[in-house]
């Protein structure tokens, strides 16, 4: 298990079950240090609509496996714990109250 930390700080739990299952899809093979890139030095991050306890961290990679892409890093937040749910690529970013950065 990594023990990350996120833009805020916070400590974030990556289990080896986790990171083992996100490295298993082909287009994630070589995102380990991306997942951590990501969660320190988020270019978005959004409260999720359909779980309030999910955090998406979102940053734009350039050449990646499948093109160029956002990462996002979904994080499951509770009160005394913080944990990755799973990580991907994708074109967009979801809709959601946004967290980080914030709006003035």
């Amino acid at each position: 298990m990594k023990l990350l930390r996120d833009y805020q700080g916070r400590a974030i739990r990556l289990t080896d079950e986790r990171l083992k299952h996100i490295l298993e899809h082909p287009e994630m093979k070589r995102m380990g240090r991306a997942i951590e890139e990501t969660l320190t030095g988020p270019e978005r991050v959004i409260q999720s609509i359909s779980d309030p306890e999910a955090n998406l961290y979102y940053r734009f990679y350039i050449g990646t496996r499948v093109g160029d892409k956002y990462l996002c890093v979904v994080v499951k937040i509770r009160q005394e714990d913080a944990f990755v749910l799973t990580a991907y690529l994708t074109d967009t970013i979801k809709k959601g109250d946004l967290i980080w950065p914030r709006k003035s």
